[in-house]
């Protein structure tokens, strides 16, 4: 399993669905295709929510991020994470020009 990051941003139209039951749909989309919640904020700023999911692959957390968009009208950008320790590892690897 894969941590992915999920970035959303409201649309008017969006806004007016928001529910507690929409919320519960879009948990249902994210199982579906083998996910799992770690944490789902609202946020100000920049984005309006902050998913963190746990993925099998990119293939399931790019059709959970377009099955959310159809299902809630929110646009998702959807990003693959690594912890600080690997990615310090990964740069260590990295050679020198």
């Amino acid at each position: 399993m894969s941590i992915f990051m999920m970035f959303g941003k409201y649309n008017r139209e969006a806004l007016k669905n928001v529910s507690a039951q929409r919320t519960k749909k879009v948990a249902k989309i994210i199982e579906k295709n083998g996910g799992k919640v770690i944490s789902m904020y609202a946020v100000m700023g920049e984005h309006d929510l902050v998913f963190t999911l746990d993925f099998p692959d990119a293939e399931k957390a790019i059709s959970a991020s377009v099955g959310l968009n159809m299902l809630t009208g929110i646009s998702f950008s959807t990003s693959p994470v690594v912890d600080v320790e690997k990615f310090d590892r990964l740069v260590s690897k990295i050679e020198k020009i």
